[in-house]
């Protein structure tokens, strides 16, 4: 009989729980808001910055450098005067849409939208 997540994650420490790898991975701040604001392309860095909204520069390169040590986007230097920078989600990186979406449907179900502004 296969093991359900809930299971896997009472095993004790020393086993490879992919949930629980996972996490860690994307629980960081700004973390799911760099792979989203990828999700449409391949950005360069003050573009990333302007679309993620509110990091500050210095947490964004340690977050980009961090997601491209992973493989989850990838880092290209074109040759320009000057040169440029742009960042894309890899395979790995694309595949976290699905996840992004399901975080979405969730927050749409179940998490209050935003007060209606009164007229005046």
């Amino acid at each position: 009989m296969a093991k359900s997540i809930a299971s896997e994650a009472t095993e004790t420490d020393h086993n490879f729980c992919p949930v629980y790898e996972a996490i860690n991975v994307l629980q960081e701040k700004w973390t799911l808001h760099i792979i989203r604001s990828l999700l449409s392309g391949p950005k360069g860095f003050n573009e990333l910055s302007r679309a993620v909204g509110g990091c500050n520069p210095a947490t964004l390169a340690q977050r980009v450098e961090k997601l491209e040590h992973l493989g989850i986007i990838s880092k290209t230097i074109h040759s320009t005067m000057p040169p440029r920078t742009s960042y894309a989600l890899t395979e790995a990186g694309q595949a976290l849409q699905a996840v992004i979406e399901a975080i979405d449907r969730w927050g749409r179900r179940y998490l209050p939208g935003p007060e209606p502004s009164a007229s005046k």
